[in-house]
Parts: C-alpha cells; structure tokens; sequence
C-alpha cells in the first residue's frame, strides 16, 4: 500500500504564481487512500476520550463524518454563516484581507463535552480557532484538532491554536 503523501497531488502556480498547492483530492478520489486517511485519523484519537466529532465546512465533513461513525459519536457541522437552519452561535475571525463567519446550532455542544475539531488543511489557523472558540462557549471542551495537512509555514500551531491538542497527518514546509 502506498503511504498517504503519496495521494496528494503538487499543484505548481495555483491559485496563484509563486504558489505550489496541494490538492487532497487525490485522497478523496481513491478508495485506498480514502481509508488509509481515514484509519490514520482515527489513530491519533486511540486514547482520547471525547464525545462529539465537529467538521467544519467543507472538506472537515468529509473525513469528520466517518470519524463520528467508526467511534459511535455523534458529528456536528461547522458551518458558513447563514447555513444553518436552527438557533445559532457564531464567531467572527480575521481572513487575509477581510473577515468572515462561522457558525454551530447553539445546543450542538452540551457543558462538560469533549469534542474532536477535524478539517482538512491547517494554515494559517483561523478557522479552527473560531470553531475551538464556539465549542468553549458552549461550555465544551476541546479533546483534539485534527488536520490531514499542515503548511509550517504560516505558524498557526505557535500562534492562532497555541496550547491546543493539535495533530496533522501530513506536514509541509513553507506556505
């Protein structure tokens, strides 16, 4: 079996000139490598105790929901703002060159859970640390930070998560 790196595929000049992207759907797109990522995901949760898995929008459902499967709990969805159909909490955080919203249903996470947070990509940070922030407001706690990438370069595990339970699958120099 080929190792997980092996699925992702190096994008040079995307989206921009300068920019060497790496696409996970080269994971996706195979069923092998859809499993492998999944089955290493679920390693790193052997020996954490949690009660809910939340994904954050998008590709955080792909590989949250199967996660929630195979341990018996319960997912919870991250959302952009407005895509929610119950009551919601939502946390503002700062993007490049703006803002932008997330939001969770306001009884997702009860007092006293333990939640895994899982997204595909981990960069510069901020969207993982307003999904940690809605979980602790609603009085959760958070039991992991899973990420099947990590770019080093752009520092969110010193800066934007620092202090977290942090894990990534595959990490990359640079940004």
């Amino acid at each position: 079996m080929k190792p997980l790196r092996d699925y992702i595929h190096l994008i040079p000049d995307f989206p921009g000139p300068g920019v060497l992207f790496r696409d996970i759907t080269g994971i996706l797109d195979s069923g092998a490598g859809f499993r492998l990522c999944c089955d290493e995901l679920c390693e790193r949760l052997k020996g954490v105790d949690f009660d809910l898995v939340a994904g954050i929008e998008s590709r955080g459902f792909l590989f949250g929901a199967p996660i929630a499967d195979r341990f018996r709990k319960a997912f919870v969805p991250v959302r952009k703002k407005g895509k929610l159909p119950r009551k919601t909490i939502s946390e503002t955080y700062t993007l490049e060159y703006g803002e932008a919203t997330i939001e969770m249903h306001d009884d997702a996470v009860k007092p006293g859970q333990k939640v895994v947070l899982v997204d595909d990509l981990l960069a510069t940070g901020g969207t993982m640390a307003a999904a940690c922030n809605l979980v602790e407001r609603l009085g959760g706690e958070v039991a992991k930070v899973l990420f099947v990438v990590e770019l080093e370069g752009f520092g969110a595990r010193e800066t934007k998560l620092a202090g977290r339970p942090v894990e990534t699958l595959l990490r990359y120099e640079g940004k």
